[in-house]
């Protein structure tokens, strides 16, 4: 990995580790008597770690200019692995989360396990640790072979990896030691938010410098999609967390924005958060894994594009639907509501074009549990589009709001379609970055669907119950007019769904962790047969001229 850098490059990567050290120890410093200095700790030891991992091999050989005839996918390995490490940390923490609400003393009287602070490990941890390591990963492999160029230098990947992996970890630290700044989906303080602004602004930066050295004239639509999720998400992140801190030697700042204008930011943020990251970069990896395990070319070509455009305008403007009967406008709910039904027709377009490709190609479907996968990804991203767009109609939202539909609804889309298509490309994937011919097991592969699958079910269904009967409940009126059940009695009612809720994520968790069994043994009997680094199964190479060969995978 190291071994794979030029000189010049393990220079700059000693250079950027004793930045990022000298960084620890100014916020160890600074913040002494403040939590700030324990991530202060953590990002000093963190950067003495790369500095000392950087020095250990910088003597080693500069690599042979053979390496410029094959694309560059260490990087994509480690995120692969890491992506896997914290599927399993950040579901079982949703499994915790959740028996939380059946059998709440499971906290041992501890603050830091309190449902507050380990909720957001659980979502930011599947979030962003597994599903952001997945899409740049993934969007590094895909990127390479679409636009038959190798990454322009071996630096910067590993920069935008290591360091967004950096964020992840002093987030969900912080989260524990109680750091945060009480918005969803963007709860780390300002310091965080300022590093992964760096990232991100690299990782763009890096995706535009490698199709400018495209060997393909064309575009591929996968890459439009990656483009959008960088692209987007950086907009979103920078605006949404706009914060004062409160002194630099503090972990704590205050919003720029107050009252229902941050409301309505965070809500522009957190919708878009969902559209452009857990929608539109998992899209580019549907476009290329699926119809490369189906060995089909996509049904449509033009429709994919007319979706990509119809999503990036539309989804933009969906997020007052989240603000329903509050001090928001009421034309400003009616736009968000018009926009997310609208949005019904591109996003319906995508999932009808995912199975429309499986066209001619159902028997792999049946007897490749990979690629079957990805066919109830895109049925169930089908499915949560349209339960979105009908619960954002206000007579709907008015029963649905603050109830477990809601939770239904967004592990629907996060279980049965963004974990669903990131196993089947990560299957896909792993024999080809290992030069295997196949997985380790392939009946892993099977039991983690049926697992994978019974989970989903289970707890999407267990929360539709609980939402729909929670909202009932707290609208029902006796002859007298006042309400007929109290808070508490729908609590109780809704114990026996939470139970089913927790049995649901231990059945997903148990195949994330059979996944990470299957691909950790694939990456053992890869080195146990002596793979070769160059060459392989169904790998592309280079030639030495500079010009590239079509993508072989």
């Amino acid at each position: 990995m190291i071994a794979a850098l030029t000189v010049a490059e393990r220079q700059n990567a000693i250079a950027l580790s004793m930045l990022v050290a000298l960084c620890g120890l100014v916020m160890m410093i600074a913040g002494n008597d403040d939590l700030l200095g324990v991530h202060g700790v953590i990002v000093l030891l963190f950067g003495l770690g790369c500095f000392g991992m950087v020095l250990s091999k910088y003597f080693e050989p500069e690599p042979p200019a053979e390496r410029l005839t094959q694309y560059y996918d260490d990087p994509t390995k480690v995120g692969i692995v890491l992506s896997l490490v914290w599927a399993v940390v950040g579901m079982f923490f949703g499994v915790w989360v959740a028996a939380l609400l059946a059998w709440p003393d499971l906290t041992f009287d501890a603050g830091w396990a309190s449902f507050g602070r380990i909720r957001p490990v659980h979502t930011s941890g599947v979030i962003f640790g597994f599903g952001g390591n997945a899409l740049i990963a993934t969007s590094y492999h895909v990127l390479q072979r679409t636009s038959r160029a190798r990454l322009p230098d071996q630096l910067t990947p590993w920069f935008v990896l290591i360091g967004y992996n950096l964020f992840c970890v002093i987030a969900a630290s912080g989260y524990l030691l109680g750091v945060t700044q009480s918005k969803e989906y963007a709860e780390p303080e300002w310091y965080a938010d300022f590093w992964l602004c760096v990232v991100w602004v690299t990782y763009f930066l890096l995706y535009l410098r490698t199709l400018q050295r495209r060997k393909e004239p064309h575009i591929y639509v996968a890459n439009w999609y990656y483009m959008a999720f960088i692209l987007v998400v950086a907009v979103l992140h920078i605006v949404n967390n706009l914060a004062v801190p409160v002194s630099f030697g503090s972990a704590k700042s205050y919003s720029l924005f107050s009252g229902v204008q941050d409301a309505m930011t965070q809500w522009w943020y957190g919708h878009n958060a969902v559209a452009f990251f857990l929608t539109s970069g998992f899209l580019g990896m549907m476009y290329y894994y699926l119809p490369k395990r189906a060995g089909r070319p996509i049904f449509s070509y033009r429709l994919s594009i007319i979706s990509f455009w119809g999503i990036t305008f539309m989804y933009m403007w969906a997020g007052s639907h989240h603000l329903h009967y509050t001090a928001l406008p009421q034309w400003v709910q009616t736009l968000g509501m018009t926009f997310s039904v609208v949005l019904l027709v591109p996003s319906w377009a995508s999932a009808g074009n995912a199975l429309a490709t499986l066209n001619g190609a159902w028997d792999k479907v049946r007897d490749d549990a990979t690629l079957r996968f990805m066919m109830v990804a895109a049925v169930f991203y089908g499915l949560s589009t349209f339960e979105g767009s009908f619960m954002a109609i206000r007579a709907v939202n008015s029963l649905s709001h603050y109830t477990d539909w809601t939770v239904g609804h967004v592990h629907a889309g996060a279980l049965g379609w963004v974990a669903m298509i990131t196993f089947g490309s990560l299957y896909a994937l792993v024999p080809w970055m290992w030069k295997v011919e196949r997985m380790y097991s392939p009946k892993l592969i099977e039991v983690h669907f049926w697992l994978a699958l019974s989970g989903t079910i289970i707890y999407v269904f267990a929360m539709w119950n609980s939402g729909i009967i929670q909202g009932l409940m707290w609208r029902t009126y006796n002859d007298s007019g006042t309400l007929a059940f109290s808070f508490i009695d729908s609590l109780v009612a809704m114990r026996p769904y939470y139970i089913a809720r927790t049995a649901g994520g231990a059945f997903f968790l148990l195949g994330a962790i059979v996944a990470f069994y299957n691909v950790w043994m694939t990456i053992r009997m890869a080195k146990l047969r002596g793979v070769a680094e160059a060459g392989g199964v169904d790998e592309p190479v280079l030639q030495s001229s500079g010009a590239a060969l079509q993508a072989g995978e």
